[in-house]
């Protein structure tokens, strides 16, 4: 009879437990980089949403504001207004805006009007604190300190002159620059002068619109309806 001494039996459970430990740590390394790569593009993703919405908001929104009162220079026989102004600004937040006729657009609508586009582009040769004073410079000037053609505001209604047509343009009461050029930056304030030809002029009771269009935002709408036009200033709210 054979006799084997004890402990000398031949075991595999020991290897075995190494490579079951080995096979565990396989799959939780691969499980563990498989989470970052779904993680990681889950990240990627809500980035790029997050980005695609504060775009689409911008892009909603307006960057510009009305910054005051809208006023207009009245026609009191006539009972009509010779020119309005509309104050505006960029909105708190909001980006730079250009002004340059070749990038932006004024579309104005009233009672039994409707213009596409009336905008001449910025007299862009000093600040201008009265609406008179940057009426009369835009009709003596052929061009603005930027190069946009003045021409074709032909008629200035504070000369007792009536404008061949009906024009807007752009002047600064307060700029950073001077002189100031066409880009409207935050701390500054525009105005959109729009002189009247003798058909346009809006009178009492009509409803004055205006759509100040540019590349980036939303346009800046403005509408206001003209009181009765006692006094050759014209408050419009």
């Amino acid at each position: 009879m054979k006799l084997q001494r004890k402990g000398t039996r031949h075991s595999h459970r020991g290897v075995i437990g190494v490579e079951s430990a080995i096979v565990m740590i396989a799959f939780v390394i691969v499980a563990a980089a498989l989470a970052f790569v779904v993680l990681n593009m889950g990240f990627t993703t809500s980035q790029k949403a997050k980005t695609s919405i504060i775009s689409s908001l911008g892009e909603s929104s307006s960057s510009m504001q009305v910054a005051g009162k809208v006023i207009g220079q009245g026609y009191v026989n006539g009972g009509s207004l010779n020119a309005t102004a509309f104050p505006f600004k960029v909105s708190s937040g909001g980006s730079d805006v250009n002004l340059d006729a070749e990038t932006m657009a004024v579309k104005y609508v009233s009672n039994g009007e409707n213009y596409d586009n009336i905008y001449v582009g910025t007299l862009s040769t000093q600040e201008w604190k009265q609406l008179s004073a940057a009426s009369i410079q835009a009709d003596d000037s052929e061009t603005s300190g930027t190069g946009e053609a003045f021409a074709d505001i032909v008629g200035d209604p504070f000369s007792n002159e009536t404008p061949t047509n009906t024009r807007a343009f752009v002047y600064f009461t307060q700029a950073n620059e001077s002189p100031p050029n066409d880009i409207l930056s935050q701390g500054e304030t525009a105005v959109l002068a729009i002189l009247y030809n003798a058909a346009d002029k809006p009178s009492a009771l009509d409803k004055v619109k205006i759509e100040i269009i540019t590349p980036t935002g939303a346009a800046l709408t403005v509408e206001r309806q003209v009181p009765t036009i006692t006094n050759t200033i014209v408050d419009l709210g």
